[in-house]
C-alpha cells in the first residue's frame, strides 16, 4: 500500500520573525524517516507551487481497525502519523530543522481507510501555510487535511500517481 501526500499553498523560502518564531531563510520541507530525524525523503523548496511525496506502507487489520506501518510512519499503534519536517538549507546543503507538522493517520475516517486499503492508495491533501503565513506545524487533522482513497492500482502493480496538487 502507499500513502501519497499532495501539498499546495507553500509558505515561501523565507519567513520573518514573530512571537515565538525566530524567522527562517531558504526554507525546505520533506518527510522524515521513522526514528531517523536526519533522513529525509524528497526535500522540497518552500516556494514550490506544489509538493508531493509517496510513501510505502503496510496495512494490517486489527481488532479496532487498520494499522499502517512503514519506514516513514511514526508513532505506535493507535497513534500513527507522518512527520513533515521544515528546515533551513545552508550553503553546504545541510538541513537544520526548525519545526514539524504531524499528519495524524489515526484521524483518517475508517471508511476512507478501508477504501484506500482496497485501492492500495491513501491520499492526503493539505495546504502548508498556517494562518500567520508561516510553515504549517503541530498536529494536522481534518479539516486541515483531506484524506481520500486513491485510484485502484493499474495492471503494472503501481497506482496512478495523479497530480501533485494545485
Amino acid at each position: 500500500m502507499r500513502i501519497r501526500i499532495d501539498a499546495f499553498d507553500l509558505p515561501g523560502r523565507t519567513c520573518a520573525p514573530g512571537t515565538g518564531f525566530p524567522g527562517a531563510a531558504n526554507i525546505h520541507v520533506a518527510v522524515q524517516r521513522r526514528s531517523r530525524p536526519g533522513e529525509l525523503l524528497d526535500l522540497q523548496p518552500g516556494d514550490a507551487a506544489a509538493s508531493g511525496w509517496t510513501l510505502e506502507c503496510t496495512a494490517t487489520p486489527t481488532p479496532t481497525g487498520t494499522d499502517l506501518r512503514g519506514p516513514y510512519v511514526q508513532g505506535g499503534p493507535g497513534g500513527r502519523f507522518v512527520y513533515l519536517s521544515w528546515g533551513e538549507v545552508d550553503e553546504t546543503g545541510a538541513f537544520r530543522m526548525f519545526r514539524r507538522a504531524k499528519l495524524m493517520l489515526e484521524a483518517v475516517d475508517p471508511d476512507v481507510l478501508a477504501a484506500a486499503v482496497g485501492t492500495g492508495l491513501l491520499v492526503g491533501r493539505l495546504g502548508l501555510t498556517d494562518a500567520r503565513g508561516r510553515p504549517l506545524c503541530a498536529q494536522v487533522e481534518p479539516p486541515l487535511i483531506t484524506w481520500s482513497a486513491g485510484p485502484r492500482a493499474t495492471g503494472s502493480g503501481t497506482a496512478d500517481p495523479g497530480p501533485a496538487g494545485g
